[in-house]
């Protein structure tokens, strides 16, 4: 009997069906089913709710913002992340919610691999000393909220530094990451099962400032120099905290990694041509003539 705990944003029409699915499809497959805080709820009467120290498995039933949601739910326990995407984009996802059946029948029979992708560590240290911590898949990102003026930052690695950044922000990303903020950012693409951190300024004041590749071994330290007074992290795009003046951001590579379940014939090149259209114009065309 496999322990697979679910989580899934509600906002999503298919959601219930779903839920409906993995249910009748459970004892068939042998599933034993438990449920994030609120999901049971949907998902009938007397569900259990979920022990992500018990899981082999955590099915994530949404689109990205979901799967990253459910690598935070399960980080302390490396759990494998199996994805369904129930959006539209969903590129961390190893399958549409149409290839449900499917997959959790491979699943079930082994046919599958995990990908154990790098993961950042990042703290903020105030003033005082006091410092807050979390684990990111994606990037972190130190930015300005609604005020329209530069901010300039100190960037160090290992303590050497790299340059002074005139910029609305700035990404350090996973090479998973590196297909999100930092792709819009003008950062590089990087194949997500390679190991480096990627630090990208978001609208740099300077051309001679450009997207940068470090070791995955490099500490990366920020430091605000001046620009508004209060500033944002955030983490995967879902958490973080105010950062003033004074306060020290510190990122570098986590000891542990996050397992991501994948199927063998879904290659990150074909993801990306599906997801994001590489290509461009000849290979579109030549998709309409098939």
């Amino acid at each position: 009997m496999r322990r697979l705990g679910v989580v899934g944003h509600s906002g999503y029409d298919k959601l219930p069906d779903v839920l409906a699915t993995l249910q009748r499809l459970a004892p068939v497959l042998g599933f034993s089913l438990s449920y994030e805080t609120g999901l049971e709820r949907l998902a009938g009467a007397g569900q259990l709710p979920m022990d992500v120290s018990a899981l082999d498995v955590i099915l994530s039933l949404g689109g990205d913002g979901t799967l990253l949601r459910a690598a935070r739910v399960v980080e302390q326990h490396a759990v494998p992340v199996l994805g369904i995407n129930l959006g539209h984009l969903g590129f961390l996802t190893c399958c549409p919610v149409e290839s449900l059946e499917s997959a959790l029948h491979r699943f079930a029979a082994g046919d599958y691999v995990v990908e154990r992708r790098m993961a950042l560590d990042t703290r903020v240290r105030d003033a005082s000393g006091l410092e807050t911590a979390w684990r990111a898949l994606n990037d972190v990102v130190l930015h300005k909220g609604g005020f329209a003026r530069v901010v300039t930052m100190l960037v160090q690695a290992d303590g050497e530094t790299v340059a002074h950044y005139a910029a609305d922000g700035i990404v350090i990303a996973t090479p998973t990451g590196s297909t999100a903020y930092n792709l819009s950012a003008g950062g590089p693409v990087v194949v997500p099962t390679l190991e480096t951190i990627l630090v990208t300024p978001v609208s740099a004041h300077s051309l001679a400032l450009r997207p940068l590749v470090l070791p995955p071994t490099s500490e990366i330290t920020v430091r605000v120099e001046d620009g508004p007074d209060e500033l944002l992290v955030t983490v995967d795009g879902q958490v973080g905290t105010t950062f003033a003046r004074g306060d020290t951001l510190v990122t570098r590579r986590s000891a542990q990694t996050v397992p991501i379940v994948r199927f063998p014939e879904v290659s990150f090149f074909a993801t990306m041509r599906e997801k994001l259209h590489w290509g461009g114009l000849l290979e579109r065309d030549e998709r309409r003539q098939c």
